[in-house]
């Protein structure tokens, strides 16, 4: 079975590159440009991990955070931020992220972690 993957992020370009890069690593991926939309796939595709931008207008990351928690307690979430903003990166890890990463980041961290927390499937 393959991993599913949701990005959650308003900057277009962002999706689609973290979309493209993890597929080609062989995730299933989900995009998400806003908490609405987020919210949606998480409960309709119980992803297994999520990328999580802490910057969304509307809902923020946190309470977009917090709302996902409501739907699948155990979901695991990585935060981005292009902020930094230690209060809310601390306080999304309070809500159990596993780990943040500041923008811009390396897409080689990004691939790395998700590979740590989400182990690339039929890899032997």
């Amino acid at each position: 079975m393959k991993g599913k993957i949701l990005i959650v992020d308003d900057q277009f370009g962002i999706r689609i590159l973290l979309n493209e890069v993890l597929q080609k690593e062989g995730y299933d991926t989900y995009q998400a440009a806003n908490g609405v939309q987020a919210l949606d796939i998480v409960s309709k595709h119980s992803p297994d991990l999520v990328l999580l931008d802490m910057k969304i207008p509307g809902m923020d990351g946190i309470e977009i955070l917090k709302r996902m928690r409501v739907v699948d307690k155990d979901i695991r979430v990585i935060i981005m931020t292009a902020y930094g903003e230690l209060d809310m990166i601390q306080e999304a890890k309070d809500l159990g992220a596993l780990t943040h990463f500041a923008k811009p980041f390396d897409i080689d961290d990004i691939r790395a972690a998700v590979k740590k927390y989400l182990p690339v499937p039929n890899s032997k």
